[in-house]
């Protein structure tokens, strides 16, 4: 089972995750497309590599616009599974 990390780790990993910000006990970005469609790719991307992660973000879809909240709720907060779930986003973002 994952545990949440210490506020220390957390901020010395955000370094590494530009455009990612904590909020209380989750990780959060916002992610901008050209069109809808492009917006809805991405989300099928991240969805394919939650899956497979078994570790599942909070999607909220307006448009071209996509916000992530990542937060690890068994742990009651942000853990290794939340950071690499981040990355492999900012990794997805392209295609």
């Amino acid at each position: 089972r994952p545990t949440a990390l210490s506020d220390i780790a957390i901020q010395r990993e955000l370094g590494s995750l530009p455009g990612w910000s904590r909020r209380g006990g989750s990780l959060q970005k916002s992610f901008a497309f050209a069109a809808f469609p492009d917006a809805i790719a991405f989300v099928n991307r991240v969805a394919d590599a939650a899956e497979s992660m078994d570790h599942h973000p909070d999607l909220d879809i307006r448009y071209t616009k996509v916000h992530a909240s990542l937060s690890t709720h068994s742990a009651g907060g942000i853990t290794q599974l939340d950071l690499d779930l981040a990355k492999r986003m900012d990794e997805l973002v392209e295609g």
